[in-house]
């Protein structure tokens, strides 16, 4: 990662434009972190006080059911915003954890620095809102896949998709992703 100061800006740039005044001023609520592969960098049960922003890299968020078995929820690459959604915003406990795939650097955001950010500039507060609309869509033509699709076409439509994830993901995370087993995966690939 060459500049993540410019990889940050020109990322909310495609949303709403900044001033070089504005962008040192958001950037200064970010904090810089850096993640190992196999890192947990959200755990169930605990605090979730961060939305990460990821510069590098690749993570999966993962929630494990009664019976231990793991189902992942998402993944999130470059230019991807990524966190437990409801605990960092409820200010509850996770129920997901926030695994690297491979070693990330991200960006870092408070709540405190997020309703900061909110408050002294609307431009950001709009940003927000249209990524967290975003996401509302990407979270529900997810769930309307699982109820109107096979396994073939859920593979085809992330194949469509984000066809780099084939490349960056385990064929086992790549089924759980998916709903599938890795047998089922296998004859799908």
């Amino acid at each position: 990662m060459n500049n993540p100061e410019q990889f940050l800006r020109t990322h909310i740039d495609k949303i709403v434009p900044l001033t070089d005044e504005e962008a040192g001023f958001i950037i200064s609520h970010f904090e810089l972190k850096r993640f190992r592969k196999g890192e947990f960098i959200i755990e169930v049960g605990n605090d979730v006080n961060e939305v990460y922003f990821v510069l590098s890299g690749l993570v999966k968020l993962v929630y494990e059911d009664k019976d231990a078995k793991k189902h992942i929820v998402s993944f999130a690459m470059e230019d991807w915003w990524e966190t437990d959604f409801q605990a960092f915003y409820t200010k509850s406990k996770s129920l997901l954890t926030l695994e690297c795939i491979q070693d990330t650097v991200a960006y870092s955001l408070s709540l405190e620095n997020f309703e900061k950010l909110c408050s002294d500039l609307q431009k950001m507060e709009r940003f927000f809102l249209r990524k967290s609309i975003a996401g509302h869509i990407g979270s529900q033509t997810r769930i309307l896949s699982f109820l109107t699709s096979n396994a073939k076409e859920r593979y085809e439509q992330l194949l469509l998709k984000n066809p780099s994830l084939l490349q960056r993901v385990p064929k086992a995370s790549l089924a759980s992703y998916l709903g599938v087993s890795r047998e089922t995966l296998s004859r799908l690939l």
